[in-house]
């Protein structure tokens, strides 16, 4: 199988939103710079690693993630965790178009790229290991381009989130592990 890696993913959208905004008579040459970060975070599910990774799918997160994490199937029908998903999200800058562009249970490693139209591309990596046979370490990787100058602001709003993020996806697991033993 052919691994694609999160940064490729990211260069591949840029890209492509680059291609697209030249095609309509903007040059993305003179632009000023546009914005790139990646913020890195680890968290540990309290659950053997058969059971974490399905969490981390898009499906798999509406357990723990609340109520803003609804996706909306594209691709495939009905609705399910795998490679290739086509997805939406509503976010507050707008609806955001995500590929499940690795779902790969063998290898442990799930990527995730997503579009903000004329703001952002994001790539999401995610990778388990084992911790020991009753836990799982979950380690995402968030890379953030801005595609226009507008989505400058938005990626350093965004990068300042996902510093955050591991406090906050480990008290929603947790949570969510604790419910579950009720």
């Amino acid at each position: 199988m052919k691994r694609t890696y999160p940064n490729q993913v990211a260069t591949c959208l840029a890209a492509t939103a680059a291609l697209g905004a030249s095609a309509l008579g903007q040059s993305p040459v003179s632009s000023p710079t546009l914005l790139r970060t990646q913020t890195a975070f680890d968290v540990t599910v309290n659950l053997p690693y058969a059971e974490a990774a399905p969490l981390f799918g898009p499906e798999g997160e509406r357990a723990w993630a609340g109520e803003s994490w609804n996706p909306q199937f594209l691709y495939p029908q009905p609705a399910h965790d795998e490679q290739g998903a086509v997805f939406t999200i509503q976010h507050s800058r707008g609806a955001a178009t995500w590929v499940n562009a690795l779902f790969d249970l063998e290898a442990r490693h799930f990527i995730y790229a997503y579009f903000l139209p004329g703001l952002l591309v994001t790539s999401i990596d995610v990778r388990f290991k084992s911790a020991n046979p009753s836990s799982t370490r979950v380690h995402v990787v968030y890379t953030r381009t801005a595609v226009a100058p507008a989505g400058n602001d938005h990626v350093t709003l965004f990068t300042s989130n996902d510093k955050s993020a591991a406090d906050e996806w480990q008290q929603a697991i947790d949570s969510y592990l604790a419910s579950r033993k009720h």
